[in-house]
């Protein structure tokens, strides 16, 4: 399958990688010393399933990768406009863009710009990072992708990916209600992200710490409640079951945008908790615990200037 990658950092460098190892087609679109690197010496994934080096093919300019059948789109949020019109030739012949990011509104997003047609649905769940340009670490076992059609010219495509995913050993399923899924991974997203990094500690502390827990909790209430809100069929125990999920994490678990935080980079958090405050305001319901924790970080989310 010919496949790109836009935004090789943790998953996309990882679920790329391993689509590569099963000798799929797969072009990574990278930048910086990230590309010099993949370029000089491959793609490195360290992690459970050992040391892996990959020759890959990587480019700075999409239009240098030729066409794709599928995109794996994994830039931050921030960017994503404007990585959406530069992957345009990648999709020309007929592709289809997956996009695993954070938030619930990546489909719209991306389908302003390249028409709704060329996005499905999708969400990633694993724990990885470059770990020094070329290296992408993986923490933990758990890799595991969730997408679907969210048109119906888009099933087949969903189920060649599924196959190819297959073939790469890689834990994948495809969902019929996307959407659904995206919300759920989402209340426990902008809860987590908001209280590890507004607090700047890690899912252990936070969890045992009686008004920390509260504000997780809050958090995760509030987004399921303007995920309901939005006709989205969230279960009513969900917010339940996600705390007792969370309770069975490793304790020095944190966020990606709490690391964002501390290495001076730029946040993810206006599509977060600022996202869910900005949603329940255009609803005209409260979402005061997601607001404070998009005030106390609205000061970072440029980064260091």
């Amino acid at each position: 399958m010919r496949i790109a990658v836009m935004g090789a950092g943790g998953v996309g460098g990882y679920f790329g990688g391993r689509l590569a190892q099963a000798g799929h087609d797969v072009a990574f679109i990278a930048r910086g010393r990230h590309l010099e690197a993949l370029r000089a010496r491959g793609l490195t994934l360290d992690g459970p399933l050992g040391n892996v080096q990959l020759k890959v093919r990587a480019f700075e300019d999409p239009a240098d990768a030729g066409s794709a059948e599928v995109v794996l789109f994994a830039v931050k949020l921030w960017d994503t406009e404007s990585a959406a019109e530069r992957i345009r030739p990648l999709v020309a012949a007929g592709g289809v863009v997956i996009p695993f990011q954070n938030g619930v509104e990546s489909v719209e997003r991306i389908g302003r710009v390249l028409g709704k047609e060329r996005v499905m649905g999708g969400a990633a769940y694993i724990a990885a990072r470059i770990g020094e340009p070329g290296v992408i670490v993986q923490t933990g076992k758990m890799a595991r992708l969730r997408f679907g059609a969210v048109e119906p010219s888009q099933r087949a495509v969903a189920s060649a990916f599924h196959a190819a995913c297959g073939e790469a050993g890689i834990d994948a399923e495809v969902t019929d209600d996307i959407v659904r899924v995206l919300w759920e991974k989402f209340v426990l997203l902008v809860a987590l992200s908001g209280t590890t990094t507004v607090s700047r500690s890690r899912i252990g502390v936070v969890r045992s710490d009686a008004d920390l827990r509260w504000l997780l909790e809050t958090a995760m209430r509030e987004t399921w409640r303007v995920g309901r809100q939005r006709g989205v069929a969230l279960a009513e125990d969900l917010v339940a079951a996600t705390l007792k999920m969370v309770d069975g994490l490793p304790a020095e678990m944190t966020s990606s945008m709490h690391g964002d935080l501390e290495a001076g980079s730029r946040l993810e958090a206006p599509w977060l908790a600022g996202g869910v405050a900005r949603m329940a305001r255009e609803l005209s319901i409260e979402a005061p615990a997601n607001r404070a924790i998009y005030a106390a970080l609205k000061p970072y989310v440029e980064g260091k200037s």
